[in-house]
């Protein structure tokens, strides 16, 4: 772990180390009763889940991200939000996803590891996306979740107030889609700011993160109602 993070120019205390040791233990833990995630070794949950969360910071620089308030949209076990907020405990973290139970794990989490200005959310991208609470509200929304980027800026830009952006974890291999989705991002007022690809510390997966810049305020159509943005990729 910390071989990982130094290439990233991030040094942790030992009790942030701690906290995410005893995460380690709650995911593995609440693993055997719900799907939470098919890595459960140690050193590739340590690689492949809390380094690569924490690779945000080659695209934001810790100093922005410290009190930044950040949207986690469908964000499963926890990632990246829990990482990235053991790592930066003054920033203000949501961590959204459409499962409840998956909400009740992460709500224990934030409880355990005493994570203040760190809330989950139940809910779908489409409904949140429309509330006043959260439209427009967030410096940042990231997401590791799998679908296309045209399909993912239409769930996440809609959170992302105008100056801030959408960072979209992928493989290396997405250039193509980036390409794909540049009519996407101009309906919803953003644009591609930078896409970054590196090998991931301590494997050879080499990983991509695309940040979208919001630009202008989202019109009211968007996003739209459940499952279109999934069905019918904006274009």
């Amino acid at each position: 772990m910390r071989r990982g993070l130094g290439e990233m120019g991030l040094a942790l205390s030992d009790y942030q180390l701690d906290q995410f040791y005893r995460y380690y233990e709650l995911l593995t833990e609440w693993n055997k009763v719900m799907n939470l995630t098919a890595i459960t070794e140690l050193e590739e949950v340590v690689t492949k889940h809390f380094v690569d969360s924490l690779a945000l910071v080659k695209a934001i620089p810790g100093s922005e991200l410290s009190g930044a308030r950040v949207m986690d949209l469908g964000t499963g076990a926890g990632f990246p939000g829990i990482p990235l907020k053991i790592a930066f405990p003054d920033m203000r973290v949501t961590l959204a996803d459409s499962l409840n139970k998956r909400i009740k794990f992460l709500e224990e989490v934030i409880r355990q590891l005493d994570l203040k200005d760190g809330e989950a959310v139940h809910g779908r991208a489409e409904d949140l996306g429309k509330m006043g609470p959260y439209r427009e509200q967030y410096d940042l929304c990231v997401s590791r979740a799998v679908a296309n980027l045209s399909t993912l800026s239409e769930y996440c830009l809609p959170f992302v107030k105008v100056g801030g952006s959408f960072i979209s974890y992928k493989s290396a291999e997405a250039e193509t889609e980036v390409k794909e989705a540049q009519g996407a991002f101009k309906v919803l007022g953003g644009r591609v700011e930078d896409f970054i690809v590196f090998t991931l510390p301590g494997s050879d997966m080499r990983r991509m993160l695309v940040e979208i810049k919001k630009e202008k305020k989202l019109s009211g159509k968007y996003p739209r109602k459940a499952g279109l943005p999934g069905r019918e990729p904006l274009k």
